[in-house]
């Protein structure tokens, strides 16, 4: 990284996941290994306009160019949410941009395959140094990826910090657009990786079928009943086979949907079936687990499709709770993660571990950018 921060700041964190359905912003005091505050946080909705164009980037990702031009306008459009986001943030929590050590910029996922040694976000971090005044963090997952890690999940150490007084083992599941896992041990093992589709395949249905950006409360999915054969030929998918470490693009399960029957199936019983197909998902990885955990922790948007919920429950054997109940906030989790991989980016610190993305041993990453002319406690280290 070549740059070191204080043993403590206030960062904040961005994050706009696959689900597309905004910006996540987030204040957290931490010096990147203990958290000393979780303070206020915020989501700024995408427009429907900006989110059916980042959904069509997403599809034409395998063949875009760098230097394509709509690329280049979604990418403005979509860093300039950001920036509403950092200063609507400033605003409430009664902050001025020097008092913020750095932002944590994850951007957007265009496309993720690690197998290829390839992991695309866009965002245009320079820009949004200089349109807040404070340095900002980026780039993420390239390093893990170029040493042949996953490069996902990178929240990990994050529900390691998050979870340290609590008992273990336990399993936190974030259902974002693809839903991934973190499994911690009572001697501090983190194990952890994607698991299977999030709220993506549902989110794309209910597109599809309705117009709408998602499945409000899983009312639609709660309205039908679950196709049997559908599920099964998508829950026999290779992908559930292997342990981890494993990372999963948004599309990654398209193909299988489509020739999968879904389509014959009503709006309802196809929304039905993919929550079921998020949850077990979810349920395939226990083998793979060191032990089962004494209970699930679920975080993201997904944790308020009541249909998955409901799915989750019966498809695992331990107890399942939202994030609320063990004092989270489930919304503002994975925006919190990123202020603190910030602090850790800063400081030179592991963002991932073999147990969690595979990469060969505990991996820095991330790189930062300083606004012209700005103070910040940032130094060459």
């Amino acid at each position: 990284m070549g740059t070191k921060a204080d043993a403590s700041g206030l960062f904040i964190g961005l994050m706009s996941g696959t689900s597309l359905d905004g910006v996540d912003a987030a204040v957290v005091e931490t010096d990147g290994q203990c958290i000393r505050r979780l303070g206020p946080s915020l989501t700024l909705a995408y427009d429907e306009g900006l989110r059916r164009r980042l959904r069509a980037l997403l599809n034409r990702a395998p063949a875009l160019a760098p230097d394509d031009p709509d690329l280049r306008a979604i990418e403005r459009a979509l860093t300039a949410r950001h920036r509403d986001a950092v200063l609507a943030l400033l605003g409430r929590a009664g902050l001025k941009a020097e008092d913020v050590t750095a932002i944590g910029f994850h951007g957007q996922t265009i496309l993720h395959r690690p197998e290829a040694r390839l992991t695309w976000q866009i965002g245009d971090a320079g820009w949004l140094a200089e349109a807040t005044g404070i340095a900002v963090v980026h780039d993420f997952r390239a390093a893990d990826v170029a040493e042949g890690g996953q490069g996902a999940p990178l929240v990990p150490l994050f529900h390691a910090a998050l979870a340290a007084n609590l008992p273990k083992p336990l399993a936190v599941l974030n259902l974002g657009g693809v839903a991934n896992v973190t499994w911690l041990g009572a001697a501090g093992e983190v194990v952890a990786c994607d698991v299977g589709p999030g709220n993506a395949p549902l989110d794309d249905w209910i597109a599809a079928r309705t117009g709408q950006g998602f499945d409000q409360d899983g009312r639609i999915a709660a309205a039908g009943r679950v196709a049997p054969a559908v599920l099964a030929r998508l829950v026999a998918h290779p992908f559930f086979l292997a342990p981890p470490p494993k990372s999963l693009d948004r599309l990654a399960f398209a193909a299988e949907i489509a020739a999968s029957g879904l389509a014959a199936l009503s709006t309802e019983d196809g929304a039905a079936t993919l929550a079921s197909f998020t949850a077990q998902a979810a349920a395939a990885i226990l083998p793979h687990l060191p032990a089962a955990p004494a209970v699930w922790i679920v975080t993201g948007g997904g944790r308020r499709n009541a249909a998955i919920f409901a799915a989750l429950r019966q498809a695992l054997d331990s107890p399942v709770v939202t994030a609320e109940a063990v004092g989270w906030d489930g919304d503002a989790l994975e925006a919190q993660a990123f202020a603190f991989l910030a602090a850790r980016s800063l400081a030179g610190l592991p963002l991932s571990l073999p147990t969690t993305t595979g990469v060969p041993r505990p991996m820095p990453g991330g790189r930062v950018v300083l606004p012209t002319g700005s103070v910040q406690r940032v130094r060459p280290g």
